[in-house]
């Protein structure tokens, strides 16, 4: 590895650590501070955290928006202030006489392109104050539902359980594929609220964002982490195309390319070697800069 590496660690994030703890143990490993990472994950969770290094640190804004997969546990029966185990039981109906099928039905509700109004306690910021930090205030905050995708909400295993203070509930194992910015969270809420027990969520392990995968995820305890370089990771991760010289040195400059097709929305475009040189985006039968990465 260079001293000075640029590109991707994808790590597997502990359980209890928030993203933020990451990324300081990153830049403690790599001994660099020009260090980021794509889409948050909440400190309950565990998986697949992507993290920039050096000029990759610019392409996290573009890898938070490809589509994410997940590995859950929603308990229905009980609804939490956080639609998660971290926050204090604000009902307990309890989950009896539930039929698979009639879960099944409801679930399929939130598949395919839905509206979803994201977990109160999240990230999002009101009037520039984090949702979290309003609800934890005493604020009852009430967000927007925004449109999402779920491509995949499967349940894979059933347990009918009794919580310790002796409610009857039901353990549902999920996979869940879907658009950056859903919240598994509000899954699990809404599941609850469909069939009138409240629900909320007990697990979630990211196993998946865009092409980084659970399998390549490296552990924070080793002395070192394993970068993928920033060209590697712009093959993997968006179309490519490659330049002639002349177009290289207008790419440096940020340039409109002329009459050129791209095969994409968000295009990588390298250098005749190979390297690098930006993400440019079609417009009419040209070719617009969104984010250049010569030099740095």
């Amino acid at each position: 590895m260079s001293l000075s590496p640029s590109g991707v660690a994808v790590i597997d994030k502990p359980a209890g650590w928030t993203s933020h703890q990451v990324v300081g143990r990153c830049r403690r490993l790599l001994g660099m501070r020009k260090v980021g990472h794509a889409g948050t994950l909440d400190p309950m969770a565990t998986g697949v955290l992507v993290v920039g290094v050096g000029r990759a640190t610019r392409l996290l804004g573009q890898l938070a928006l490809t589509d994410k997969a997940y590995d859950a546990t929603i308990r229905l029966g009980q609804a939490t202030i956080t639609d998660d185990a971290e926050g204090e039981i604000t009902g307990s109906a309890g989950a009896t006489g539930l039929a698979d099928t009639e879960i099944e039905a409801v679930l399929s509700r939130f598949c395919g392109a839905i509206e979803q109004v994201p977990s109160a306690v999240s990230a999002i910021k009101v009037d520039g104050v984090r949702s979290y930090a309003r609800v934890r205030s005493g604020e009852i905050v009430a967000l927007q539902a925004r449109p999402v995708t779920v491509s995949r909400f499967e349940v894979l295993a059933r347990r009918d359980e009794t919580a310790d203070e002796g409610t009857p509930v039901v353990d549902l194992d999920v996979v869940v594929e879907c658009s950056s910015g859903t919240y598994v969270r509000a899954l699990a809420r809404d599941l609850g609220v469909a069939l009138s027990t409240g629900g909320h969520l007990t697990r979630l392990r990211r196993t998946r964002v865009g092409p980084f995968a659970l399998a390549e995820a490296q552990s924070l305890d080793g002395p070192e982490l394993v970068v993928t370089p920033i060209d590697d990771v712009a093959r993997r991760c968006f179309p490519g195309v490659e330049l002639t010289a002349e177009q290289a040195i207008d790419v440096g400059f940020g340039r409109r390319l002329r009459d050129i097709r791209l095969p994409g929305e968000r295009t990588a475009v390298f250098a005749p070697d190979g390297t690098f040189l930006a993400l440019y985006r079609p417009e009419n039968g040209d070719a617009l800069a969104e984010a250049v990465f010569v030099g740095g």
